[in-house]
This record gives C-alpha cells, sequence and structure tokens, in this order.
C-alpha cells in the first residue's frame, strides 16, 4: 500500500467531496468493529498549567464524539511531555497498548507491526488534507502510520522592553546573542539568554542550535551525524561563549526545562531564548512585549528553520480499527483542529485549516511561522531509531555545557547510541 495508497487519497478526495462520502479503505483491515467498544487515548498536555491542560480540550473533543456516537466510549490519560512516551512505552511493553496516542514517536512501534496503517484507519478525505511535508515525515518504508497531529517552528524571541532599555537590536548572529547577553547581563537580567537543556525537551534546543551551525542530526543521506564537527563546534561555542561566561542564568543548562524557561519568559525574567508559537500568547498576556526573528547563525540569520510535529497512531493491539478510525475522521475536522491550534498559538497540520488560519486576521503574528513550516526541517522520526536516540539526547546532551564537561566526547556518546541502535533494527 503506502505511496500507492496516498496517491488514491489524492485522487478520489474531489469525489468524495462531490457525493459527500465518508469513505475509509476497510479493505486494508480486518476489524469492522460493531457493538459498544471503549477506546483508550493517551494524550501529551501542551498546557502551562491546570488552568490550559489538554486534558480539557481531549474532555471535550471525546464528549461530543462520543454524543455522536453512543456505541464508542472514550477514555483520555493526558501526561506531561515529560512522561508521556514513556508512558506508552511502559503500556506497550506490559501489552496493554492504548488504542490511540498523540507522542512523540512512531517509528519503532510502526516497525513492530503494533501500528494500523494511515489507509487501514482514516476516510480518504481525511489522509488526503494532511500537509505534504508533514506526511513525508511520517512514513516508514513508504506507508504512513505516524498522522501529524500539530506542528510548529521555531524563532528567536526576545523581550523588547528590556532589548529597549539596553539600547540593543534585534540579534542577528551568534555574536550579536553574546554580546547582547552581556549586556543584560549588566544590567541585572537573571536569564540573559535561556537555554534548556533538561529532559523535558532539549532535543528540540539542540536541533537548533545544530542548524544555526550548519550541522544537523543527520547528514544528506539520512545517516546519524551527530557527533560531526560542525556540531561539536556549535557545542563547544556554547560552552565557552554563554555558559562559561555566565550568560544563561542561575539554574545549569542540563537542569532547565523549556516549562522553566518559558515562565521565566512571561516573568520578564528572560532576555532571549528559542521559542515557538505558544510562547507568544503567554507573554503577551502578562504584558511582555514579544520579538521574533530567524534563529541567528554564524554570519547571519540561519536559511531554514526548525519544524516539529508531534504524532497521532492506532495501536492493533485491541483490534478497534473501525472505531479508531471514526474517532480520528472526527478528531481532524478543522473545528477540532483549529481548536486546539488557536488554544496553543500552534500550526494546523491540514491544508484546509492552514488556509482558515493563513486567511484570519487574528491569526496574523503566525504568518512567520506558517510560512517557515514547509521548508523547516524535522526530526528523523521516520527512523525507527529515533525514540531511543531522542532519549539519549534530553538524558546526556546538558553535560556537554557543564564545567570541566566535553561537548566532543558527549556528542560521540550520543552519536553512538543512535547508531548502534539504528543497526540494531
Amino acid at each position: 500500500m503506502g505511496k500507492a495508497v496516498q496517491r488514491r487519497y489524492v485522487g478520489l478526495t474531489a469525489v468524495v467531496a462531490a457525493f459527500g462520502m465518508t469513505a475509509t479503505l476497510s479493505g486494508c483491515g480486518s476489524d469492522t468493529g460493531g457493538g459498544d467498544v471503549t477506546l483508550r487515548l493517551v494524550a501529551a498536555d501542551y498546557g502551562t498549567s491546570a488552568e490550559n491542560s489538554s486534558q480539557k480540550y481531549w474532555d471535550d473533543v471525546a464528549g461530543k464524539f462520543e454524543k455522536a456516537n453512543p456505541d464508542i466510549k472514550v477514555e483520555v490519560s493526558v501526561y506531561s511531555w515529560k512522561d508521556v512516551d514513556r508512558k506508552v512505552a511502559e503500556m506497550v511493553k506490559a501489552g496493554e497498548a492504548p488504542d490511540i496516542a498523540q507522542i512523540g514517536a512512531y517509528a519503532d512501534y510502526a516497525k513492530a507491526d503494533k501500528l494500523y496503517a494511515a489507509d487501514e484507519m482514516i476516510a480518504i478525505r481525511t489522509g488526503s488534507n494532511f500537509l505534504p511535508s508533514l506526511t513525508d515525515a511520517g512514513e516508514v518504508d513508504n506507508t504512513l502510520y505516524g498522522l501529524p497531529f500539530v506542528a510548529s517552528t521555531r524563532l528567536l524571541f526576545y523581550n523588547k522592553g528590556l532589548f529597549a532599555k539596553a539600547g540593543l537590536g534585534a540579534p542577528q548572529t551568534w555574536d550579536d546573542i553574546e554580546s547582547d547577553a552581556t549586556a543584560l547581563k549588566q544590567r541585572g537580567v537573571t536569564y540573559p539568554f535561556a537555554l534548556p537543556l533538561g529532559q523535558e525537551e532539549s532535543q528540540a534546543e539542540t536541533l537548533m542550535w545544530l542548524l544555526s551551525g550548519g550541522g544537523g542530526y543527520t547528514d544528506e543521506v539520512g545517516n546519524y551525524n551527530i557527533d560531526s564537527q560542525a556540531n561539536i563546534e556549535t557545542f563547544k561555542w556554547l560552552k565557552n561563549n554563554l555558559v562559561g561566561k555566565g550568560l544563561t542564568g542561575p539554574v545549569a543548562p542540563g537542569k532547565l526545562d523549556r516549562a522553566k524557561a518559558f515562565e521565566a519568559f512571561t516573568k520578564g525574567d528572560v532576555g532571549m531564548l528559542n521559542g515557538h508559537p505558544t510562547l507568544m500568547q503567554e507573554a503577551e498576556k502578562k504584558g511582555v512585549e514579544v520579538g521574533m526573528v530567524p534563529l541567528p547563525g554564524i554570519e547571519g540569520p540561519t536559511e531554514g528553520s526548525m519544524g516539529v510535529a508531534d504524532w497521532m497512531m492506532g495501536f492493533k493491539q485491541n483490534g478497534h480499527r473501525a472505531e479508531i478510525g471514526k474517532f480520528l475522521d472526527f478528531a481532524y475536522t478543522d473545528e477540532n483542529v483549529l481548536a486546539f491550534a488557536d488554544q496553543y498559538d500552534l500550526l494546523p497540520v491540514t491544508g484546509t485549516a492552514s488556509a482558515a488560519m493563513e486567511a484570519d486576521s487574528k491569526h496574523k503574528q503566525l504568518r512567520e511561522f506558517l510560512s517557515a513550516l514547509p521548508n523547516s526541517q524535522l526530526y528523523p522520526f521516520g527512523k525507527t531509531s529515533w525514540a531511543q536516540a531522542s532519549e539519549s539526547i534530553k538524558e546526556k546532551i546538558g553535560s556537554a555545557v557543564e564545567p570541566g564537561g566535553s561537548p566532543e566526547s558527549v556528542l560521540v556518546d550520543i552519536a553512538s547510541q543512535a547508531r548502534q541502535a539504528e543497526s540494531a533494527e
């Protein structure tokens, strides 16, 4: 199936729309549903507090879905990003896989034949509506298993008020970052540059810096090169020019999680950090005027951007293929996609919702993020080893910039584990 079925998605969309059909490619699977079923959904929390927890969003979606499908119940469990991937892995290992998971990686489950392919679950019009760059990243062996759920690109955020008081302009290069951070430190700013290399999402912070230094996680043919010379030089610069000079604040980068860094930014305690659209909304609520520029590089702004996508997947274990498909078709309606994107200032993953957001003047500030998404570089999601490689980065990368730490030895260690995980597949 794979590519051929995805082409069918595109070719049949017009037919489906014309006849008002909600066709699902049920010929690929044998689970047809029937009778009362309870779906278990495990999802990540994008909120920053109990007030905007993702639990509320999913409870609302589940309630509306159950009303329209009274024979299907949906039990929702939401965990922090620090825990959700591990929770799902533990459930799968224990033989208690959820029916649906919305997490950060899918490829290892797909390779182990634990997931339904997209064309076994969702309607043609749902599958054909995903943005092509994201569906490419959701494939294993040319078959779509990871359904993109939400996306974002990253820019450098800076506190306009703090910059104005210090007489600073927006940074364009690494040298600008260092000199601006030095000036902010002299004025008593708590975190001149917040560098969250803690375990919550350090794989993202790392990739942003690697890209700005001309490197990345993989080479031109897709092989891991985490220990490339460009990457080593990037982390040497961070260690010597930011961390070593006391420009990253009172919390060691390896102990600073993204959520804490973002919280400090919204309080006005951070001069600069790498951020995504959600932070913009939270900062403005607290009265922080936000400036945004492309990620500064060695000699100027970085070409392209880091893109992030999170994934939805359906597990085979409980045999609820048809019911999973019904729920996913419902979850990916424009109303639900835009509601989630609106709540967290993230980017929708479907063509119709993206077009609606771009046309809506209230989302004017997101247009720069939207325009960057098609050309952004994502994690190597399709590698079955990526989940393990990502965990290794989360656990170890902070030590690369510690006093006495060796960026080269840490990156070599991470790269070695990533290659071992890849060769073991």
